[in-house]
């Protein structure tokens, strides 16, 4: 079939696509809901700019998404610039100049949409809205604790009730390596059998037997996070792995004093996807079809190699993931209102829970009318009439 030039231009870029009625009055809702909740808990929303100059963008955590980003010229300053590929970095940019008088923690929520150069095999899109929220200037189990639970009220707000959630450490494996004084190449062959989940691929990278037991039973602990904690708790780690493993264990603690019943698994081994964090990291789940709804954790806000940071955390929603496993809600009923009623007409029965489409032109049958603008009323002698 040949295809005329008004097909053409309806055409998008792969990864890029319209979102149309009803999703993107429901996306539009998620993101109010969403941050109506953070307002709730004293998170004050910012709005940064879809473009910045790149060394801002991409310094920090922001290193992380650099091959991520669409780059252009300025042509006003001459300088490069880039997309925002996320708007976390963007924040934390904000909360380390334009808001660094102000006093901590400091609590800031955003929401808008971001742009990368690529999309995944599991997440083709390139271009999709995050809404979220960050808690910036302390370094605590308690800060910790209320990203993750702030993050599973959002989501419940949405209309996603059942969620699971799996805490992750994705620095623990470095800094046991560290404490046993591993080259780097013994380190990235056991990332890579970690990342395999292969026991004896783990066996044959570790320096001795104690290491490799050590390693197993930190890929053993996945799974049911009070089960998983304890076989942590007994293990004979370096320093700074053992501060990682208490961290975790007080977060869990302070989690399910808040919400017993919120399901909480642990795989202390994965990093995968969070590069840029730092600590206790989580992602949500939808309970029906284990969608990752969000995912968040701490991470230095700023630009550390400027010697510009602050401890932070933090979480983003994924909208799409969030429309897909919520319950659609039920729009409001369409009533045509013929030609000559008023303004105060429509504002009487919008009052009443219906949306009113006005007539502009005289209609010779107005129920056939109001069928073609998929109105499921018609106004008749000052009555909604259903079709």
């Amino acid at each position: 079939m040949a295809i005329n030039d008004n097909d053409h231009r309806g055409l998008l870029p792969a990864g890029l696509g319209d979102l149309l009625p009803p999703d993107a009055a429901r996306e539009a809702a998620a993101i109010d809901a969403a941050i109506e909740r953070f307002a709730a808990f004293g998170y004050e929303r910012v709005k940064p700019p879809l473009v910045e100059f790149e060394e801002s963008l991409l310094g920090g955590p922001g290193a992380a998404l650099a091959a991520q980003t669409f780059r252009l010229m300025d042509p006003v300053s001459q300088r490069m610039m880039g997309v925002r590929p996320d708007m976390t970095v963007q924040v934390a940019r904000i909360a380390v100049t334009r808001l660094k008088h102000e006093p901590r923690p400091l609590r800031l929520s955003y929401g808008g949409n971001v742009i990368r150069v690529r999309g995944s095999a599991l997440k083709p899109e390139r271009q999709f809205a995050q809404v979220g929220a960050e808690l910036i200037g302390v370094d605590s189990a308690s800060a910790d604790a209320e990203a993750l639970l702030l993050a599973v009220d959002a989501l419940r707000a949405t209309g996603v009730a059942a969620l699971t959630v799996d805490l992750n450490l994705p620095t623990l494996v470095a800094s046991v390596c560290a404490g046993l004084g591993l080259a780097a190449d013994p380190v990235r062959r056991l990332r890579r059998a970690l990342d395999r989940k292969d026991e004896a691929a783990v066996r044959k990278a570790a320096p001795d037997a104690a290491a490799a037991d050590t390693f197993i039973t930190l890929l053993r602990a996945a799974g049911e996070a009070g089960r998983g904690i304890a076989a942590l708790r007994a293990l004979a780690l370096p320093a700074t792995a053992a501060a990682e493993i208490a961290r975790l264990g007080e977060v869990l603690d302070l989690v399910d004093r808040a919400d017993a019943d919120l399901p909480l698994t642990i795989d202390p081994v994965e990093y995968r996807g969070l590069e840029y964090q730092t600590g206790v990291s989580f992602s949500v789940f939808a309970v029906a079809g284990r969608q990752e709804l969000a995912r968040g954790g701490r991470y230095s806000a700023g630009y550390p190699e400027d010697g510009v940071s602050e401890p932070a955390t933090g979480f983003t929603l994924y909208l799409d993931a969030v429309l897909a496993a919520s319950t659609p809600t039920t729009p409001r009923p369409r009533l045509f209102m013929p030609v000559g009623t008023s303004w105060r007409d429509a504002a009487d029965w919008q009052a009443k829970g219906y949306a009113t489409v006005r007539a502009v032109e005289p209609a010779s049958d107005p129920r056939a009318e109001a069928r073609r603008l998929r109105c499921g009323h018609t106004l008749i002698d000052g009555n909604a009439v259903p079709l």
